[in-house]
């Protein structure tokens, strides 16, 4: 009873309305998309009825995690349910907990995060089809893997581009190589999430065979701005619009350590089960997910400092899912 009623005291602090994400960046906290409107109307209204439903849609802390909570929030808002948001919860643990506890129905996860960190596997002999592998072991626990979405957002170690240019860096082997020979300019600045994973700090040391002289945790929301100030490199994620407007360099993942993450909405089975339109709603919606879109609505929010739910009705509006 304990451990339940401090995760839903969690939710409360993490979650409150009255916190503004818009100048968080990815890493604010938790609360609310910005306060927009419920959305309605569009093709989603005429095709689909959700009325009377009352389903609670979460999301991590950093910006496209939140600006996928925000479109599903709205969508499911379109065909008449009642929605709470409890977006913006602080790293994979604790909305994972929140899932599982049924304090959120759903929220979007990624393919490797699901393969490693949440059912406990290796990034060793990955499997040929590893949404087809995560859904399937995850049944089990009850969760439902709706069909991914095309984009991919990974890890990758990023610098600065003076520091790329004058180092001739472009692989994280070049990043091994210089670290080892420069070991004074071996820092890396990363999130307390990427520092403790077997897909994260840990195992990509041991992929390539080096260590960072210099491990700085930051809040994954100031790393891209301090890559090149307090750190030599930084912990990045590939579809992040602030990689550009800071002036990074992404290196590549030659030894193809970081497996791959696509984004699909995870759903628990009995939510799932009473209410079967869910994945009918979200899929056409998923599949408009591209990189290249994704990384833009990352940028409305991060670079053009909009807000979450307005940038994600927007999406859905243009696209004629609502009106």
């Amino acid at each position: 009873m304990t451990a339940a009623l401090g995760l839903t005291a969690l939710l409360v602090t993490a979650c409150g309305g009255d916190t503004d994400l818009s100048d968080a960046g990815g890493g604010g906290g938790g609360g609310g998309g910005g306060g927009a409107a419920a959305a309605g109307g569009g093709s989603i209204a005429e095709e689909h009825d959700l009325s009377g439903a009352s389903l609670t849609v979460g999301s991590k802390e950093f910006t496209e995690s939140v600006v996928l909570g925000q479109i599903t929030i709205a969508a499911l808002q379109a065909a008449g349910a009642e929605v709470a948001d409890q977006t913006g919860l602080t790293g994979t643990d604790t909305v994972r907990a929140a899932l599982q506890s049924g304090d959120i129905d759903m929220y979007w996860e990624y393919t490797g995060t699901g393969w490693v960190n949440i059912l406990g596997n290796t990034t060793d002999d990955l499997p040929d089809d590893l949404f087809a592998a995560v859904s399937e072991a995850d049944a089990a626990n009850g969760v439902a893997w709706l069909e991914p979405a095309p984009f991919e957002d990974t890890y990758r170690i990023a610098t600065s581009a003076e520091l790329a240019e004058q180092e001739g860096l472009e692989t994280t082997s070049d990043a091994a190589e210089f670290v080892a020979a420069n070991p004074d300019q071996g820092s890396i600045c990363a999130a307390s999430e990427f520092l403790n994973r077997d897909d994260g700090l840990p195992g990509l040391q041991d992929a390539y065979g080096f260590a960072f002289t210099d491990v700085v945790e930051l809040d994954l929301g100031l790393i891209y701005t301090q890559v090149g100030d307090t750190c030599a490199f930084g912990e990045v994620f590939s579809t992040d619009a602030r990689i550009v407007s800071n002036d990074l360099v992404v290196l590549e993942d030659d030894r193809d350590f970081f497996v791959p993450y696509n984004g699909a909405l995870t759903v628990r089975q009995e939510v799932l089960d009473e209410h079967p339109a869910i994945a009918e709603i979200m899929a056409p919606i998923a599949e408009l997910l591209t990189d290249e879109t994704i990384t833009e609505l990352n940028s409305q929010v991060d670079n053009g400092g909009e807000q979450y739910a307005d940038v994600a009705q927007e999406f859905l509006r243009e696209n004629g899912f609502i009106a």
